[in-house]
């Protein structure tokens, strides 16, 4: 299975949607889709709508903790919503709920960074 990357700026929010499995083969592509859109879009923030991703490995933490950092560094955050029972296991066990808030959905998530219109 491949995956799809849908990106969407709302205000200073970039919603990164992704559809299918993130992996080693899929990394790079969603970095440099990622990091093109935060400073090309001029977001400030990112939200990560895993709904839709079937499977995540290693490659894929790595993909969020480096764009995490990136965001971090220009001050801004980075939320993750819909998140099903897999995907959320990996994020649990990597520590990276520490650092990541979790929400229910995209409304949700765009509350926490207080840019719902």
């Amino acid at each position: 299975m491949s995956l799809q990357v849908e990106l969407e700026h709302y205000r200073n929010v970039l919603i990164v949607r992704l559809r299918g499995e993130l992996d080693h083969h899929t990394a790079e592509t969603v970095k440099q889709k990622m990091e093109d859109a935060i400073i090309r879009g001029n977001s400030d923030h990112v939200i990560l709508s895993l709904k839709d991703l079937a499977f995540m490995d290693s490659s894929g933490l790595g993909v969020i903790l480096g764009r995490y950092k990136l965001l971090k560094s220009r001050g801004g955050k980075m939320v993750v919503c819909d998140v099903n029972a897999s995907v959320y296991r990996l994020l649990e066990l990597s520590g990276l709920f520490k650092i990541l808030t979790i929400h229910d959905n995209e409304r949700m998530a765009l509350s926490s960074l207080e840019v719902v219109s």
